[in-house]
């Protein structure tokens, strides 16, 4: 498979002598690292952690943005890359083969007239005589296959966009709804005691919350009301407010890095008040759509709902003239900047601003702590009133600056005990907005243009930075080109849940976790308080009892992570496949939109993710199979050569086969790995392959996930030609893996 098996390859190989590989690719830590298919791997020096190329986007030299397109051209021209758009980059030409146009990748089938795994095999293959019909005839056969497959697909692919735009726009709506639904249910039958405990929480603050944003609403419809949030408060049905700010803020109070239970009253704020104009921009957007619709059927409508339209259409039109003579008015004073502005957002849709977004968030939050209570189970024995108390509380912190001896006091708002216990199990019942996409994300091609289809998307996060904004906007198109390219070939990369190791996971979890770096279900118990009067004992006591509430905190913290990346699995695990739209911080860093359950989050996010697409394995995938899952394995068995890998991995092929087929009730071989969910993946990949009679043809599915060593310094030393520099960090080869920390503690 064009391997190159030189042990001293380096960087000038890969930018401009590895050829015709099969390369799924991503930038993650500001270097190109990602996700390789195991057929047909890069080969190069490397191990998983030390892959000897790394390429920061953002802010480059001019050096560097030359060698950034270098490195962009040869994935083009030397690679496959996985695209939604289906598009086949060609290999360089050379005077042994040639390369053919195709329109897309179907399932690869095998040749079976010389047994070649894939169209890269067979131009490999050392009969030169025959390699041009024999490319030809594989790529011919994936032709026909693909064009069929356009054909039957144009269908499913309009039910999942379909499904996808119902997703986007209606998600908070259907909440809304079915909160109301509930309530009526409630009242006529009495179906309370039988909602989940989350759910029921979320019933009984619905109503109060939202009739107290209408009262609001209508204050902020008078005339006279002075109150700053009042221009953007009527922008969305108060039942849909409501129901953002509920799930808004429970999502920040489960996922809070200052501890569960807890949020900051200023990004609650912000957090709150940006969904709610997003929502209320979609909602606007599917209004004027809707009253489009009933525009062109009104011939059918009754004469009174005829006029109504008429007056709709005629304010309309006052309107689009007003805007009009505005236009007209900016271009004879040469504001051109600003008419363009105005010509462009036709959705007439104009952005709240920060602050703007801080008033309705802080007035949202203000009123759910005024309407939210929540009642402890009832005591049969008690005689008293019923211990009804609020369920979200205002507080101040203290921040403390030791180096500056400075104190700082800032805002929080904590949740009632009674809810924080259950926010672990509110996962399944919370609207997350930003799902994986059901189909392609939209190209980028400008700041806030790509990705999502109805959700407000922006290529880079600001965290309301405006300086940074008006930067990329100011930015050189053919400077963001590149950029765009590599976030869309991110972003149209299909993957899907691996449903037997989500099984196992399940399993696991439902049996209280504290398994494979699963944390435990239960709290660690408080200890009981010494029958003693020693004030040492004492102090003593309330360290340990200071430890264990730390501990269980962060147990309960992982628990509502475990349970929200779980739940997007469970959604998902049915689906063919998904895409993951991707967008940069300010450093130019790539990450998912969706935040939970990733390809860059944790080994548990990684073992359930898999490519949708397989690919069958080749004669050199399963060579490096067998290297990735010792990579995985780790304990020092990640830094043996590539033969030493391999051997270890064949050493324990009675281990990796019970794993694949027992992982719970077998000799339980994969916990002892250093990631233990991919190594299942990789023993039940490696497994399914030598049980076959041609372990190369069998369909892969698995990532390789691979990152540069020590990207910083292998800039330093490709720039400087330091020589021991590139040895340090993996750029010139060697009998095994060079780790540049353990060379400086020496």
């Amino acid at each position: 498979m064009g391997e190159n098996r030189n042990p001293k390859t380096g960087l000038k190989s890969i930018l401009g002598g590895a050829r015709h590989n099969r390369f799924y690719g991503g930038f993650r830590g500001g270097s190109l690292a990602g996700w390789v298919f195991v057929s047909d791997l890069l080969a190069v020096n490397t191990t998983q952690h030390h892959l000897p190329l790394s390429l920061s986007l953002p802010r480059m030299s001019k050096m560097w943005t030359n060698f950034a397109k270098r490195a962009s051209s040869t994935l083009r021209n030397n690679f496959r890359v996985c695209s939604l758009s289906s598009r086949f980059c060609e290999p360089q030409t050379s005077a042994r083969v040639k390369s053919y146009p195709f329109q897309g990748f179907t399932k690869v089938g095998v040749s079976r007239s010389k047994g070649h795994a894939s169209v890269a095999e067979a131009i490999e293959s050392t009969d030169t005589e025959d390699d041009h019909d024999e490319v030809q005839k594989l790529l011919e056969e994936m032709a026909k296959a693909e064009e069929h497959k356009l054909d039957s697909n144009s269908y499913k692919y309009k039910m999942l966009k379909r499904r996808q735009i119902k997703t986007e726009t209606e998600a908070w709506e259907e909440a809304a709804r079915e909160y109301e639904e509930l309530l009526e249910d409630m009242r006529e039958q009495k179906l309370a005691p039988n909602l989940p405990y989350m759910k029921s929480l979320f019933l009984g603050w619905f109503e109060p919350l939202r009739n107290a944003i209408l009262a609001d609403q209508e204050l902020c419809n008078d005339s006279k009301c002075r109150m700053s949030h009042a221009p953007y408060f009527n922008d969305l049905p108060a039942d849909m407010m409501a129901v953002v700010t509920m799930h808004k803020l429970m999502a920040l109070l489960m996922t809070n890095s200052n501890g569960v239970g807890t949020a900051r009253v200023i990004q609650a704020a912000c957090q709150i008040g940006e969904a709610v104009e997003h929502e209320a921009r979609i909602y606007e957007f599917m209004k004027r759509e809707k009253r489009t619709a009933a525009h062109k059927s009104s011939h059918l409508a009754p004469a009174e709902e005829r006029g109504k339209l008429t007056e709709e259409n005629e304010e309309m039109d006052k309107k689009k003239n007003r805007l009009r003579k505005r236009v007209a008015g900016l271009m004879k004073k040469q504001k051109k900047q600003q008419a363009m502005g105005i010509v462009r957002g036709q959705d007439d849709w104009k952005p709240w601003g920060q602050e703007a977004q801080v008033k309705v968030g802080s007035r949202l939050m203000q009123l759910l702590i005024e309407t939210a209570y929540i009642q402890p189970p009832a005591n049969q024995f008690g005689d008293g009133p019923p211990d009804i108390r609020p369920a979200f509380k205002h507080t101040l912190k203290t921040l403390s600056n030791d180096s500056q001896k400075e104190t700082r006091r800032y805002g929080v708002i904590e949740c009632d005990p009674l809810v924080q216990n259950g926010l672990e199990k509110s996962a399944r019942h919370m609207v997350i907005p930003y799902m994986p996409m059901l189909v392609p994300p939209i190209n980028w091609t400008g700041y806030d243009k790509g990705a999502y289809l109805f959700l407000p998307s922006y290529v880079m996060r600001i965290h309301g930075a405006k300086q940074q904004r008006e930067a990329v906007k100011r930015a050189p198109k053919s400077q963001l080109d590149p950029v765009f390219e590599a976030l869309n070939t991110l972003g149209n990369t299909k993957w899907r849940v691996n449903k037997r190791v989500l099984c196992v996971i399940d399993q696991i979890w439902a049996n209280g976790g504290c398994l494979a770096d699963l944390v435990d279900r239960e709290d660690v118990p408080l200890p009981e308080e010494p029958d003693t009067e020693d004030e040492a004992e004492i102090r003593k006591w309330r360290w340990k009892v200071k430890a264990v509430k730390k501990e269980n905190s962060e147990r309960h913290s992982q628990r509502c992570d475990i349970e929200l990346k779980l739940a997007v699995a469970r959604k998902m695990k049915d689906e063919e496949g998904f895409y993951y739209p991707h967008n940069l911080d300010f450093r130019g860093r790539a990450y998912p939109m969706h935040p939970y359950l990733n390809h860059l989050g944790s080994d548990l996010c990684r073992g359930i993710l898999e490519f949708a697409e397989g690919r069958p394995l080749g004669k050199s995938g399963l060579h490096w199979l067998k290297i990735h899952l010792a990579n995985l394995y780790a304990g020092g068995v990640d830094k043996l050569s590539y033969d030493g890998r391999i051997a270890f991995t064949e050493n324990h092929l009675d281990d990796i086969f019970d794993s694949a087929d027992r992982p719970l009730e077998g000799k339980r071989w994969w916990l002892q790995a250093e990631d233990p969910f991919q190594c299942l993946a990789a023993c039940i990949n490696l497994s399914e392959a030598l049980r076959s009679p041609t372990p190369e043809t069998t369909i892969s599915h698995m990532p390789v996930h691979q990152d540069g060593s020590c990207n910083g310094l292998q800039h330093y030393a490709a720039l400087g030609r330091d020589k021991l520099g590139a040895a340090a960090v993996n750029l010139t080869g060697g009998d095994q893996p060079a780790d540049v920390y353990s060379g400086i503690a020496a």
